[in-house]
């Protein structure tokens, strides 16, 4: 059996802005690990991007430059945040953002990791088609998961997405009977055409 999809770490990272090849940097990393369906740990750690942030940053994520300014620079972070992931498989919501900024700051420093990305919120979009949208504060709300109300700091946004993540994997064991997904089967439906997606769902029983 592949990697069991309820064994892996959930990640957010807040940046400066959209693209590091725009000389975008991260600024906050927020992760969970989840082993066996339960939550063992996280990670958390601001870190100095070596320029100050601009205004809609700052109200975006409430993260301001005097935080950031005695925070550990993005390399000492991601060095430690390198050994924190490990080989584990890794989710994030609009994983496509995240991994752009995971790469980039690991190549800075010369690091990479052994696992793979599922993006929850494409999953999300094929599981509760009938959610307003699939923003992540709009399928916590959808799906009646607690939360204290924080969006866009990063280790609160990884901690809701974990539990948007068990509850896909609780909803597909008992809305489809698939009891033990994998990570390569959760990675399969995300990119499953909505039309096929019963048919897939039915295979995997």
């Amino acid at each position: 059996m592949s990697d069991p999809a309820n064994s892996v770490v959930v990640l957010d990272f807040e940046t400066t802005g959209l693209s590091p090849t725009m000389g975008d940097r991260a600024i906050e990393v927020g992760a969970v690990r989840i082993e066996q369906g339960e939550i063992t740990g996280s990670f958390q750690q601001l870190m100095n991007p070596g320029f100050a942030i601009n205004s809609f940053i700052e109200e975006y994520t409430g993260i301001r430059n005097g935080m950031l300014a005695h925070a550990p620079s993005c390399e000492e972070v991601m060095d430690q945040f390198a050994d924190f992931i490990g080989d584990a498989n890794l989710i994030a919501h609009n994983a496509s953002f995240d991994q752009r900024f995971l790469d980039a700051e690991l190549d800075v420093i010369g690091r990479g990791y052994g696992g793979e990305f599922a993006c929850s919120m494409l999953i999300a979009r094929r599981l509760y088609p009938d959610a307003p949208n699939h923003k992540l504060a709009s399928l916590v709300s959808y799906k009646s998961i607690a939360n204290d109300g924080v969006f866009h700091r990063a280790l609160a946004d990884a901690q809701v997405t974990a539990q948007l993540w068990l509850t896909m994997l609780n909803d597909l064991a008992t809305e489809y009977q698939v009891k033990q997904p994998t990570f390569a089967m959760m990675q399969k439906l995300s990119r499953t055409p909505k039309a096929k997606l019963h048919r897939f769902l039915q295979a995997q029983i």
